[in-house]
């Protein structure tokens, strides 16, 4: 087997395992019941699976401009998903529109305005 063949099956593997983590998150952000839930399914798999995919498309182009690209555009997507989702998980949080039920630990409790207010 020669490096092109390698390079062309890792990179096969990449773009189906990342197509099937993202495949993941989009059937998580339809069953799970609430948002922090989706919010969980709809940034750790799906991060993974982009760069499995932006992974695959490096090990085929060989350009070193659009590796240059690909490499960006996953640092911006580590550097973005992760603070966005947490922001959007306090906001949730502290509008109260949590279901608390579904909790195991609830790390943020007596921190919020809402908690204080309504005991």
């Amino acid at each position: 087997m020669t490096a092109t063949a390698v390079a062309d099956f890792l990179a096969g593997f990449c773009l189906i395992a990342g197509a099937v983590l993202s495949l993941a998150a989009g059937v998580g952000l339809l069953r799970f019941p609430d948002l922090l839930s989706r919010m969980h399914s709809a940034t750790k798999p799906q991060v993974l699976g982009l760069l499995l995919i932006l992974t695959g498309a490096a090990l085929r182009l060989h350009n070193t401009i659009d590796v240059t690209t690909l490499v960006l555009v996953g640092l911006f997507q580590l550097a973005t998903a992760p603070v966005s989702a947490h922001m959007v998980g306090r906001a949730v949080y502290r509008a109260g529109s949590v279901r608390r039920d579904l909790l195991v630990v609830d790390e943020l409790a007596g921190n919020n305005a809402n908690d204080e207010a309504s005991t």
